[in-house]
């Protein structure tokens, strides 16, 4: 899978948050998208989700070096962000199985593996809204990380995780993310450890 960018600008009203973005992300590399809180770097995550249109600019995303319909850009990518909620009403274990039904887990990966995964054996059938804030983010991370996916965005995110919780985040990437297109928008240097490319969002602040 391949993103490409070209003179990508994104406003809001009158204020500019990013200017003139060329870029080119490729598969198989990590990539980090850097800045201070407030500078853009959601909204550029959202704009490569497909979820947010540039302002100016043109986006094309490449999958087996055919071109991708906007439309169909959302069936390969998974996304985890501390702004995405979870369906709390939802027990664990009907909130993989409900993911599962727009999104397929990695070959091995069935609900069950999945929770052994996050060490929520005994809250298999407790309702999301009684998961603690640590645990709520373990599980958005696990839902992105394994899922069948080509690009793989993440937003900030070690947000509410503890040191525990932090290692097994790298675990994580370590184990389930090779030869996708992974792109992390973060200012907290342990979230980007490993990836090969930084782009810094203040450079285009033009």
């Amino acid at each position: 899978m391949e993103i490409e960018l070209r003179e990508v600008a994104k406003r809001y009203r009158f204020e500019w948050i990013f200017r003139e973005i060329n870029y080119h992300f490729q598969s198989q590399y990590r990539y980090a998208i850097l800045g201070n809180n407030g500078t853009g770097k959601s909204t550029f995550l959202k704009i490569l989700s497909g979820h947010l249109t540039p302002s100016k600019g043109k986006i094309s995303f490449t999958r087996d070096n055919k071109n991708l319909e906007i439309e169909e850009v959302y069936q390969h990518v998974a996304y985890a962000a501390p702004y995405i909620d979870l369906i709390e009403e939802f027990t664990l274990k009907e909130a993989i199985d409900f993911h599962q039904k727009f999104k397929p887990l990695q070959a091995g990966i069935h609900t069950e593996k999945l929770i052994g995964l996050l060490g929520f054996q005994k809250s298999t059938n407790k309702e999301i809204k009684f998961f603690s804030s640590g645990m709520k983010q373990r599980l958005k991370l696990a839902l992105a990380i394994v899922s069948q996916t080509d690009i793989l965005l993440l937003d900030e995110p070690t947000t509410n995780l503890d040191q525990q919780g932090m290692d097994w985040y790298q675990q994580l990437l370590n184990d389930y993310c090779d030869d996708r297109l992974l792109i992390i928008a973060s200012n907290v240097e342990a979230d980007y450890q490993r990836c090969d490319h930084f782009l810094n969002i203040m450079d285009f602040k033009k």
